[in-house]
């Protein structure tokens, strides 16, 4: 199977994690669109969905899904979102498409965080995949010295990318996370810094990973 058929294949199994009436939480990235096609065939009716990125707001509109607020939903009974990288305590790498923040949002607010992902994603050791930190831009230069000082890694500034937030993007190379909770703490006590990719503090709940073999569920 290739990679999209192993992302599709989660995407539709997320589906039983979603039920009538339920205020959904919905991620950002390949994975997360395959899901999101598989809702809108699907004849579940929600109370409606909070999105973590405009393109996912697009497509759940497209899709005849209201989006809301999370201030005005208050809170998610389940979110679906995928991952970069995650390691076997569902701790994870988000942010390639660069919505860390808005996901991070909203997978604290969640009761619930159903990781979907295809299985070269799961690592034994998070940072082979850049470790994204989203920055304030008057801030950009000064956050990239700290986190060499702070962590051995090589931030690189993701050019011509701004996020949701009106923001920029580091990625940092060159990392082996192996306490990924006090990296996680540590890297969001530089002044400048929004938020990080690591999702550690707040792991995923359950995890749905595309193998050959079907999906593979683990669960924290």
């Amino acid at each position: 199977m290739d990679q999209n058929a192993l992302k599709k294949q989660v995407g539709e199994a997320a589906l039983k994690y979603v039920r009538d009436g339920m205020m959904l939480g919905v991620g950002t990235g390949s994975t997360v669109n395959f899901f999101i096609e598989a809702l809108a065939a699907s004849r579940i009716q929600l109370k409606g969905a909070v999105s973590s990125s405009e393109a996912s707001s697009q497509r759940l509109r497209a899709a005849k899904i209201e989006v809301l607020e999370l201030n005005d939903a208050t809170t998610c009974d389940v979110y679906i979102d995928g991952a970069d990288e995650v390691d076997r305590g569902l701790r994870m790498i988000k942010g390639g498409g660069a919505a860390l923040t808005r996901e991070k949002i909203v997978a604290a607010a969640s009761r619930q965080f159903v990781c979907i992902a295809d299985g070269s994603k799961l690592v034994d050791v998070l940072g082979k995949f850049p470790l994204p930190v989203e920055v304030i831009p008057m801030a950009r230069s000064y956050v990239a010295r700290e986190i060499v000082t702070l962590t051995g890694g090589q931030p690189e500034y993701r050019i011509g990318v701004k996020t949701d937030n009106g923001n920029v993007i580091l990625d940092v190379h060159g990392l082996s996370i192996t306490d990924p909770v006090k990296l996680e703490t540590d890297l969001n006590q530089i002044t400048g810094v929004v938020t990080n990719g690591i999702f550690a503090r707040r792991p995923a709940d359950v995890l749905l990973l595309g193998t050959p073999d079907g999906v593979k569920t683990s669960k924290a």
